[in-house]
């Protein structure tokens, strides 16, 4: 078992209690260049093996149409089965419960984030790279208590009903990152433990058309990448680590794993992770970068954080 990073980042308050804004978590993040039309009982079908592997109340709270937080009942999740189903595009935004005092924390524990695009309107015309996509994150512990093996099925699981083109499961910030007020402490920690994602959801989705992002503890890559990269035969042959795995997912998809437990890296501690680096020079020429001008004030838009395991 590799040693996991505790991450907790506060948020002083003079009149309030601090709370927990971003914590050390688990995410599985899939892509799928794909209409929200065409996804609806892939989605539905992936939210109910995420509650099935977390407990059905784990999620507590949806997104409103306002960006207001409402508690989940059995009203609420008829709203919810009637935003994936009934329009041309949908966005869903559920998260856990709070089960102790420390609320803001608990309920970033789960987190199950949704972003489908209809891709033939108007609005996502201004987007010609858009991509629908899917987020689940978990709390450390469950990985912990389950084992790495239960969660890389679970993934493997849940990435087998969505057709996928790229996809990442491994660590991550959870909560908050890109709050101004944390910014700063996470991008620091971002750079020191490269292998701990910082979620950007919808940025992404926007504009990652057949690019993918950089490595995780499991990759998923489908066509046309994989496809270029000819097919899991030619891209095993590309990678020499010897805890990295290929597996075939089907005729035309497969997943990476870099070792048996995720890793941060601590660049500190001259873990630059080999692996990782490997399958990054390896999927280079597809890598993502973001649109436009970097943006300093947002690390995860600039070159410096997209190459990390490159430069």
């Amino acid at each position: 078992m590799t040693s996991i990073p505790r991450v907790r980042i506060y948020i002083k308050s003079a009149f309030e209690p601090d709370f927990l804004a971003v914590n050390d978590g688990l995410q599985l993040c899939l892509f799928m260049p794909h209409a929200h039309n065409a996804l609806k009982p892939r989605i539905q079908r992936a939210l109910d093996l995420y509650r099935e592997a977390i407990g059905k109340d784990a999620l507590g709270y949806y997104g409103d149409l306002d960006g207001q937080w409402q508690t989940l009942d059995t009203k609420s999740w008829q709203l919810i089965q009637h935003w994936l189903h009934a329009g041309d595009g949908s966005r869903l935004h559920l998260i856990g419960a709070a089960t102790t005092s420390d609320a803001y924390s608990e309920s970033h524990r789960y987190n199950f984030h949704y972003v489908g695009y209809a891709l033939d309107r108007p609005e996502d015309l201004y987007w010609p790279n858009a991509v629908s996509a899917l987020r689940l994150t978990f709390p450390t512990e469950f990985l912990e208590a389950q084992g790495p093996e239960r969660f890389r099925a679970l993934a493997i699981e849940i990435a087998g009903v969505l057709p996928f083109g790229s996809g990442q499961a491994g660590l991550t910030f959870n909560g908050e990152p890109l709050a101004s007020v944390v910014r700063e402490e996470v991008k620091a920690l971002s750079f020191r433990h490269p292998a701990m994602d910082v979620p950007n959801l919808d940025d992404v989705a926007r504009d990652l058309g057949t690019r993918v992002r950089a490595p995780a503890w499991m990759n998923f890559l489908g066509p046309p990448v994989l496809h270029e990269l000819g097919g899991v035969e030619g891209l095993r042959s590309r990678l020499h680590s010897p805890d990295t795995t290929v597996q075939a997912l089907g005729p035309d998809r497969a997943v990476v794993t870099l070792g048996p437990w995720p890793e941060a890296g601590d660049t500190e501690q001259g873990q630059t992770l080999p692996a990782y680096r490997e399958l990054a020079r390896v999927l280079e020429p597809w890598l993502y970068e973001g649109p436009g001008p970097e943006d300093p004030h947002f690390f995860t838009m600039t070159r410096r954080w997209q190459r990390r395991f490159l430069d």
